[in-house]
């Protein structure tokens, strides 16, 4: 019992890492620009078809695949945030005409994939998608592994990117009072714009880090778009630190319930932690 458990822990941990990955960029979007990406796992799958192809094709590793693709994402996310601002941000449409844009990028990625890809499930090869790591009693697969290794240090790049660069701190000042940041010549529109860019690039890697962890087939990022705003929202909007620390303990959640209970009840049960969580600490566990 205790192996299982211990086992049950870890498993936890690497699949929090993961959710982690999927969620910095909505941690951006929505929780410090205010923009509900609905269409942001539809883009985490994007990037895992991309690593595919590149790993099929080209025999590319998928974490650098991952990597390779990060600047045609950026100019995704600069084209889509273009089109939302000139039709709703600046006419002050961003509510629910912004989400239902949204959901319909969502849709659309989604059938571009299926009649690009066919429904069936996709996945790549890579030396480590086999093998385990022994630690004691505790098993450490490196699927699972390597994708948690990605996720912190993309987290941790992107922390270090908005504590000290002059570009991250506007993105903060811009999440918290654009009027003021105008008033010191900076364009808020131009931070928001290149701020949404990086949220869609983490997609990629992201991506990358799913398809290593289970093949993947265009509609299963719906799977996702509860979660990632779940951890979003139970981390408190805006933090970084908060974000990784609510995605562990969902992933944790999520894995003890589906070993001792069932995996059917593994996603009620952490969404029920959600709420008490947010019953304790209404702004999330390291919100402001």
């Amino acid at each position: 019992m205790m192996d299982l458990l211990l086992n049950a822990l870890a498993s936890g941990v690497l699949l929090g890492g993961f959710y982690a990955a999927v969620t910095v960029g909505i941690a951006i979007s929505f929780g410090m620009l205010d923009i509900g990406n609905l269409a942001h796992p539809a883009f985490i799958i994007l990037g895992s078809f991309t690593a595919y192809i590149l790993n099929s094709d080209f025999g590319v590793d998928p974490i650098v695949a991952g990597i390779i693709v990060i600047p045609g994402f950026l100019a995704l996310g600069w084209l889509i945030y273009e089109v939302y601002y000139w039709s709703f941000e600046r006419r002050g449409e961003e509510g629910l005409r912004g989400l239902s844009f949204f959901f319909g990028l969502l849709f659309i990625t989604e059938v571009a994939l299926i009649l690009i890809f066919g429904v069936d499930y996709r996945f790549v090869e890579a030396a480590y998608i086999g093998p385990s790591v022994h630690l004691g009693e505790v098993d450490l697969p490196l699927r699972m592994l390597v994708p948690f290794i990605v996720s912190v240090v993309m987290v941790l790049i992107l922390h270090v990117f908005m504590s000290r660069t002059f570009i991250g701190r506007a993105i903060l000042a811009v999440s918290q009072d654009a009027l003021a940041l105008r008033l010191m010549a900076v364009n808020p529109t131009r931070i928001k714009r290149i701020a949404f860019s990086i949220s869609i690039a983490t997609a990629a890697l992201a991506g990358s880090c799913l398809i290593i962890i289970q093949p993947v087939e265009p509609s299963i990022g719906r799977d996702y778009i509860g979660r990632v705003f779940a951890v979003c929202v139970m981390g408190g909007m805006g933090s970084f630190t908060g974000m990784f620390v609510a995605a562990i303990l969902l992933g944790v959640v999520e894995n003890l319930t589906a070993t001792f209970y069932g995996p059917s009840w593994s996603p009620a049960v952490a969404f029920g932690f959600l709420l008490l969580t947010l019953g304790f600490r209404p702004t999330g566990i390291m919100g402001r």
